[in-house]
């Protein structure tokens, strides 16, 4: 089966507050975005990477993938949504016996290999759909508009979820083709639909990167537990 892989990097990471696109922050020299990409294709399990850069970024990106002859770059939409239905479309151009398809972000550039595989895997043992998930550990709370609490929600049952995620290209394409929605959760989407979401385990390395204090573990612990010894 081919696997194919969608980056939707068109936001602008204000929260992050780096004055670039928040794909494009460098970490210890490599930016996010080129790190995520690799990750995908070092697992050995994705043939090819679309990436959705910002309308007006587009170029800065290609030149920031130049080197990776397995990924290229389209124009995003103003919104997640347009930025996936853009790479997917354009994904099935490049790859149109694609069989599995990730939805991947590029703030979780320290995704380990082996959580790309176990979606992979997954999906093409029939799963339609795969997202990798952690347990919550930290107690949530239900509170009402005042702020008050209404209840302690149970936590063994609430999972935290990470990516990439994945499906087959038949199931996304028809969530993506039944939904005017905006969304951040793709599996979300094929939930509508009523088909069923398997879970596989996460990793805490997937940290989405997203604060400044993100980017510093990232420098201080991630970066430098991938580095060669």
């Amino acid at each position: 089966m081919s696997v194919v892989a969608l980056v939707p990097a068109a936001g602008r990471g204000v929260r992050l507050g780096a004055g670039v696109p928040k794909a494009l922050v460098p970490v210890k020299g490599e930016s996010l975005l080129s790190r995520a990409v690799r990750g995908l294709l070092d697992s050995g399990r994705v043939r090819h990477v679309v990436v959705a850069a910002p309308a007006d970024q587009v170029d800065l990106v290609r030149a920031e993938l130049a080197a990776t002859e397995s990924a290229h770059v389209v124009a995003g939409g103003a919104e997640r949504t347009d930025s996936v239905r853009r790479a997917l479309d354009e994904a099935l151009r490049v790859v149109p016996d694609a069989s599995v398809v990730l939805v991947h972000d590029a703030a979780r550039a320290f995704t380990p290999a082996s959580v790309v595989r176990d979606v992979v895997d997954a999906v093409e043992a029939g799963a339609p759909a795969v997202i990798p998930v952690l347990p919550v550990t930290d107690t949530v709370k239900e509170v009402d508009e005042t702020g008050a609490v209404v209840t302690t929600v149970d936590r063994t049952r609430l999972r935290a979820v990470q990516t990439p995620q994945g499906f087959a290209v038949d199931v996304l394409q028809r969530a993506y083709a039944e939904s005017g929605d905006i969304a951040t959760d793709d599996a979300g989407l094929v939930e509508r639909l009523g088909v069923p979401v398997r879970t596989v385990p996460g990793h805490p390395d997937a940290l989405k990167i997203t604060t400044a204090f993100d980017l510093a573990v990232a420098e201080s612990v991630l970066a430098p537990a991938g580095e060669p010894a």
